[in-house]
């Protein structure tokens, strides 16, 4: 661990996480406030915390994120995404354990496009026989 920042881009639907790893005790800070106030749901905190709790470094790196787009379950999708990213930049033995559990892999699911005739992507208008 010559470097002392390790970078990882993060994406989910319409959210993008820029996420640093930095040695440290820790901490993990989301667009300048504590993950407690960024995030409300603990479902989220803790998919936040997946990849480090699965590399075992919980309290070995203090996380900086900048995230933006898309709502709060995205963005901490995104999150998942540039921490697991981050950690393979920092040690590329974590790749296999972090690929098997699913956290490398780009969720590719996106919003459906809305079309002509309908009143969203696949919800049509209701029908009345007169």
């Amino acid at each position: 661990m010559a470097k002392t920042k390790f970078y990882g881009t993060g994406r989910r639907k319409k959210s993008i996480a820029r996420v640093y790893l930095v040695p440290g005790t820790g901490n993990i800070t989301i667009n300048k406030r504590t993950i407690d106030d960024y995030f409300g749901l603990e479902t989220l905190k803790v998919i936040v915390r997946q990849p480090l709790v699965a590399t075992e470094n919980v309290d070995k790196f203090d996380v900086l994120v900048n995230v933006h787009g898309g709502g709060y379950t995205g963005q901490a999708g995104a999150v998942r995404h540039g921490i697991a990213r981050a950690l393979v930049q920092a040690d590329p033995e974590y790749r296999p354990l972090l690929k098997k559990a699913g956290f490398l892999t780009r969720d590719p699911r996106m919003k459906e496009r809305k079309k002509y005739g309908l009143k969203a992507a696949r919800r049509a208008p209701q029908f009345s026989k007169r």
